[in-house]
């Protein structure tokens, strides 16, 4: 490679070998950084990444009856996907069928940025990042991505002897395609009161059509019995949405790692907003009206947990979801199920690929007048 992409991942490099930033500390860019090529980043993650098991295989799956329904323009791609914070994985979650070297740092890091780099998403949204300031920021900055993060206030990370700070959520954006209007982090309220979880709302420009676009990120409370917060939340975090968008002027991405199976009211309370909208991966079902059986697959002392609980929420009067990247089969994750030495958390990613539709207004006004 040339001499500026020699810079850049000897920069990288450093970065990724480091040890954690101490808690509080800024994380300064390197002034000779310069922009780097994804392709050789990923190079470089499967070259670090050699002696682990080949990675879970997936694809793409094209759902028919979209194929002619938005525009000609190029298709953007968004992923969701909680990562699993590191304090939490070697501390706290107790992953029994895990080995611990497994989840061990040094390469566990390559595991998530082979991951996101394999897709190469225009959006990105994960949860329960940690190491925000010493990995991600750094590193998809000098891949010209915008990033945002804003952590939990009182993240369990903390509670982990040697953590590397709060965990939270962040926000990406590829500069080359969109741009930056107007942000906003929230904590949110359930019932006037302040909680531990977040959010991070962005208005955006589409570069390729001026279009205006509201991309959300969030992580709701988790366990069983605390669905009453998690439903609070979710309003909370609508009447903001319902703010920015102007009700269903701009087109909304939301996309969180929601701890909620679709039975429960928070789910509900998104596919029945006066927000119109749909939840992406139910088009991986036969009749599109179901979500996938899972997206984290997990063994903990307290037995295995199967659930429904991450999505990608969009306008569907004002895009349309080309294609949708498919879940490995149970035989793939395999008897030990998640995190392994070939997938780095006990979340699965959301990865989409959508497209503006051409009559917005015109779908949104046949909706709400109960056309199909």
């Amino acid at each position: 490679m040339g001499s500026s992409a020699s810079r850049l991942y000897s920069a990288l490099a450093q970065t990724l070998s480091s040890a954690p930033l101490a808690q509080g500390a800024p994380y300064r860019e390197p002034a000779d950084v310069e922009p780097g090529d994804p392709d050789e980043l990923l190079r470089e993650c499967k070259e670090a990444l050699r002696n682990r098991p080949p990675r879970l295989r997936r694809s793409f799956v094209f759902p028919g009856k979209n194929a002619k329904r938005g525009s000609q323009l190029r298709s953007f791609r968004v992923m969701q996907w909680n990562i699993l914070a590191q304090a939490l994985g070697e501390g706290k979650d107790s992953f029994v069928r895990c080995p611990p070297d497994a989840l061990n740092w040094a390469e566990r890091k390559y595991l998530i940025l082979e991951e996101i780099l394999t897709y190469q998403p225009d959006i990105l949204c994960l949860q329960e990042v940690d190491h925000y300031y010493d990995t991600f920021q750094p590193v998809f900055n000098s891949l010209g991505y915008h990033s945002t993060f804003y952590p939990k206030p009182w993240s369990p990370c903390l509670d982990v002897e040697s953590n590397n700070g709060p965990d939270g959520c962040a926000l990406f954006f590829r500069k080359e395609c969109f741009e930056l209007v107007d942000s906003v982090s929230l904590r949110l309220t359930a019932m006037m009161v302040s909680t531990n979880q977040v959010a991070i709302i962005q208005k955006l420009r589409c570069k390729q059509t001026g279009r205006l676009l509201c991309v959300a990120v969030t992580h709701l409370k988790a366990r069983s019995g605390w669905e009453r917060l998690r439903s609070a939340q979710g309003s909370d975090l609508l009447y903001h949405l319902q703010h920015v968008t102007q009700g269903t002027c701009i087109p909304l991405l939301v996309c969180g790692d929601f701890n909620a199976e679709p039975s429960e009211d928070v789910y509900r309370r998104f596919a029945t907003s006066s927000l119109n909208l749909n939840s992406a991966y139910k088009l991986l079902s036969t009749d599109g009206q179901s979500e996938p059986p899972y997206t984290t697959w997990k063994i903990r002392p307290s037995g295995e947990s199967c659930h429904t609980l991450d999505y990608v929420w969009y306008s569907q009067h004002a895009f349309v979801v080309d294609s949708v990247l498919d879940f490995p089969t149970e035989e793939q994750i395999g008897p030990n199920r998640l995190p392994s030495y070939n997938y780095p958390s006990d979340h699965l990613s959301l990865v989409c690929n959508l497209n503006f539709r051409d009559e917005p207004d015109r779908l949104l006004e046949d909706v709400t007048k109960g056309i199909k």
